[in-house]
């Protein structure tokens, strides 16, 4: 098979073959020739219903011709400049007409680059230095964010190289418990310069909010002079033309945005009430600055992805996910299997666990073993999944009924394999 050939020798010279380790899995990851619509080929020449989506971006479907006819044109006139393009106004005019809190906005070049500059400029904006995460959370992979689990102390580093007096000022809660950071900002509210939560938990397979959840957020952070910022690199522009905080009605402070606001490009972006957005360099002293920050093609690529996210785009994506996730339990039901079925919009994941899902303490009780023979058997049956039972898998507008029954079928027959075991 070719796509081992091509593992072997990747293994020579990208680390793990790879480069980024949730593409590995065993005993090798297959290699892309090309997508289109809700299909992956791959070099060997076979087609996979994806549910993966590069992690989320590619929510109108690969290749999406609108998309592609403005990367290209744009390619002709350069792909980037150092300067300001008049792209960059139209597509932050577009973003601050859709999202709630969005007043001003960032363009950098990824979700990492834009969750770092947030937690920066809430520390520069209150004068103070601890941030708050959720345990589970994933807010990309600089060290400030980079934490292990533990609840109501300082997070020790989750990988090597990230010194622990960096992550000293990152304080670990579990997600969806009002008492527990009740009893936190209780008692450190003074040096507590942001919360950073992903509205809908989408790193740790799905978990959404429970009911006021975020209105408690909100609340909570405004009473005591604490930044909240949503990171909606995951929901943003998925769930609602708004994001998460348009489909929950709770408005933060600050957003960082990524994956669909590129159109399948690299960027990312931070944006908020203009008094804190006005801190950043060069209009304030808060420094953010990259050479690709606001890049024309994927700028180009924005703005065409964005002008086709409507309300009946959102509507008919409902419909989708809600065919999916409804079609997986009445298979649940049929084979007396008691597991757990996530999602809401387009997003969806079976959790190998009988408990409700709530967060990460109940996320980690899903049989991972089962997962991965799941995993296997779907992407044997051409239904390509993301390999991680902790990763949220995504639908896309061109994911037409015939795509959902025969996901359907191939499902029930993965859980025929699981019933076995």
């Amino acid at each position: 098979m070719k796509s081992e050939e091509l593992f072997n020798e990747s293994k020579k010279f990208l680390p793990g073959g790879v480069d980024s380790p949730v593409r590995a899995y065993k005993p090798y990851p297959f290699f892309a020739e090309y997508a289109k619509g809700s299909k992956i080929v791959d070099v060997d020449g076979k087609s996979y219903i994806d549910y993966c989506l590069a992690y989320g971006p590619m929510v109108l479907g690969h290749a999406n011709p609108d998309v592609m006819a403005e990367v290209i044109t744009q390619l002709k006139r350069g792909s980037a400049y150092g300067v300001p393009t008049e792209n960059e106004i139209e597509l932050a005019k577009l973003v601050v007409k859709k999202v709630p809190c969005a007043e001003m906005i960032r363009f950098v070049n990824s979700g990492t680059e834009a969750t770092m500059s947030a937690i920066r400029l809430a520390r520069a904006a209150t004068d103070k230095k601890k941030i708050i995460k959720f345990e589970g959370a994933y807010h990309g992979a600089h060290d400030y964010v980079l934490v292990k689990s533990g609840s109501g102390a300082a997070g020790l580093p989750d990988s090597p190289g990230v010194p622990e007096e960096t992550t000293k000022n990152t304080i670990l809660v579990p997600f969806n418990n009002e008492d527990a950071l009740v009893d936190l900002i209780n008692t450190e509210s003074d040096s507590i310069a942001a919360i950073i939560v992903e509205p809908i938990m989408g790193n740790i397979g799905i978990i959404p909010p429970m009911d006021k959840y975020l209105e408690f957020l909100r609340d909570i952070t405004t009473e005591n002079d604490i930044i909240l910022i949503f990171d909606e690199v995951i929901t943003g522009f998925r769930i609602a033309e708004g994001g998460a905080q348009e489909y929950f009605g709770v408005t933060p402070d600050l957003v960082t945005f990524g994956k669909i606001l590129g159109g399948g490009f690299p960027i990312g972006a931070l944006a908020g009430k203009k008094e804190l957005m006005e801190m950043l360099a060069p209009s304030g002293t808060v420094y953010q600055a990259g050479t690709f920050n606001g890049n024309p093609i994927s700028i180009a690529a924005g703005l065409a992805m964005l002008k086709q996210l409507n309300k009946s785009f959102y509507s008919v994506m409902n419909t989708k996910g809600d065919i999916l996730r409804r079609g997986i339990q009445d298979i649940l039901d049929v084979h007396n299997l008691d597991y757990h079925v996530a999602g809401l919009s387009s997003m969806f994941q079976i959790y190998f666990t009988d408990k409700e899902v709530w967060n990460y303490d109940d996320a980690k009780t899903a049989d991972t073993e089962k997962f991965i023979i799941f995993f296997q058997t779907l992407l044997n049956k051409g239904v390509f999944i993301p390999p991680s039972q902790f990763e949220c898998c995504f639908v896309s507008l061109m994911h037409n009924d015939n795509d959902l029954e025969q996901t359907l079928t191939t499902i029930d027959k993965g859980m025929k394999t699981i019933k076995t075991l």
